[in-house]
């Protein structure tokens, strides 16, 4: 065997060996083994993030453990990187060119058990399964906005939802965890079997192995009262400086956010949002007694939105709150958290968005603080606690050219950087561009961990085609 080095990335060169290798291969493996001369290589690869594709030079279609071990072997053996892509959103930010792509999102089995309020999910499910599966029991997973996203990325790189700041990050309630090492070992991960390992992927994602099914808890909540308050953008800065200073004095049990939103004139579109920029308050009060929540919405409705709908409503039907977009598409999405804001930073964030923005944008702003402040009750590595909020953009390629995109976000978060406390959130970082980003997601000393954990459970960085962390004395 022969094999030389591409930007990063191994690729192993065409030869009889190789070929036989993958046939070898296919053999042990229940699911695909594909390569591009495939016919179905373009659909198995295919993502939510159509703006970066994945092209290895083998791509396993994983229906279990046994078959991700197997991938992973083989990449051991030939010296080839290891990527994975889960379902929903999952797609990582560096697209792998060459290399061993898992997929995992067949891996679809889940268990609920009621009356340990825990859940085992396996490495292909999107929270929408077990956002059914626990309401059965009264109870609900931390999960997020968009209930078709994939609930192991998610959790993993920290998970940021609805119940978020009453609860916390989906990662800090994650009690075991499937993953099949760089050794090709599947080991059952919890912080007393192997506490460091346990920490590193809780926040660390996929630098440390596939994951293949995690244990989490499921919360008592079963109704929310939530849904969105909408405005023109016209009411913007009264609308922005009267939210900070409402979920300022808001309890734990209140999660919101705000944004604005740049409607296409899409006859798919309600006739009230088409072709209309628009301010969009995100609530989600989840509580024992839900009876105070309207009182604690009254001083936004006191601002006269032109459409209502926060009510009373079952946790399952929690994805109405945000009502993100489904399908695929082509876009690219920047973060930074930020601390205290003041109206000179509102007065900066609205500059870059609404009807004057040369690009398109959806920008929200998550409430931080509560539960999210606060330390899980068992450590694990995700970062900037610290922050008040989180700001997420996202434009389509669709409505832009890209040309335009990246200079506009970088004006975006230029601006802003004055109240940045200079973290990103692992999960909304879609486009990372270096390494710092990645390490922004961290506070420093984790990252110094995570690295020295890295180089004890992959020194040869097999899994790096993600939001990468090098091992300790590697750059």
């Amino acid at each position: 065997m022969s094999s030389s080095v591409e930007t990063g990335s191994t690729a192993v060169e065409a030869n009889g060996q190789v070929e036989k290798d993958i046939e070898a291969l296919r053999a042990q493996v229940l699911g695909p083994v594909l390569t591009a001369q495939d016919e179905s290589y373009d659909a198995e690869r295919a993502g939510h993030q159509t703006a970066r594709w994945h092209r290895p030079q083998i791509l396993v279609g994983a229906v279990g453990p046994a078959d991700v071990r197997a991938a992973v072997e083989f990449a051991g053996r030939h010296g080839l990187p290891v990527a994975v892509q889960g379902t929903g959103h999952a797609l990582a930010a560096v697209a792998a060119e060459g290399g061993v792509l898992v997929n995992t999102s067949r891996m679809t089995g889940v268990r609920v058990n009621v009356a340990e309020r825990t859940a085992w999910v396996a490495a292909g499910v999107s929270w929408d399964k077990v956002i059914h599966e626990a309401a059965r029991g009264g109870l609900a997973p931390l999960s997020g906005s968009a209930p078709g996203v994939g609930v192991v990325s998610y959790t993993l790189g920290g998970g940021l939802g609805l119940l978020a700041r009453r609860y916390g990050y989906a990662a800090d309630h994650v009690r075991s965890i499937d993953v099949v090492t760089a050794d090709g070992r599947l080991r059952t991960v919890t912080k007393s079997s192997d506490p460091d390992l346990f920490w590193a992927l809780r926040g660390g994602r996929d630098n440390f192995g596939v994951v293949t099914g995690i244990e989490i808890d499921l919360m008592p909540v079963a109704t929310l009262y939530g849904g969105g308050l909408f405005y023109d953008f016209a009411s913007a800065p009264e609308v922005f400086d009267a939210y900070v200073r409402w979920s300022a004095g808001m309890p734990e049990e209140m999660t919101s956010s705000i944004a604005v939103i740049s409607f296409p004139d899409a006859p798919a579109l309600p006739p009230m949002l088409r072709g209309r920029h628009v301010v969009h308050v995100r609530i989600a009060y989840a509580a024992d007694d839900l009876g105070p929540g309207k009182e604690l919405v009254a001083p936004l409705r006191a601002l006269d939105p032109f459409n209502d709908t926060v009510r009373e409503l079952p946790f399952a039907e929690g994805g109405s709150i945000h009502n993100d977009p489904a399908a695929p598409g082509t876009f690219e999405t920047g973060t930074a958290m930020l601390g205290e804001l003041d109206p000179d930073a509102l007065r900066t964030l609205l500059a870059h968005v609404g009807p004057h923005a040369p690009v398109p944008h959806v920008i929200e702003l998550r409430h931080l603080g509560g539960r999210l402040a606060r330390p899980a009750d068992v450590p694990n590595a995700v970062g900037n606690r610290d922050a008040c909020y989180l700001l997420h953009v996202v434009s389509r390629r669709e409505r832009a050219d890209m040309a335009d995109i990246g200079p506009a976000h970088d004006r975006l978060f230029e601006a802003l950087a004055p109240w940045s406390t200079g973290g990103r959130a692992l999960t909304f970082l879609n486009g990372a561009r270096d390494a710092e980003q990645v390490r922004s997601a961290y506070d420093p000393a984790d990252y110094r961990r995570l690295a020295e954990i890295k180089a004890v459970h992959d020194p040869r960085n097999m899994f790096r085609l993600n939001h990468n962390i090098p091992p300790a004395g590697r750059s």
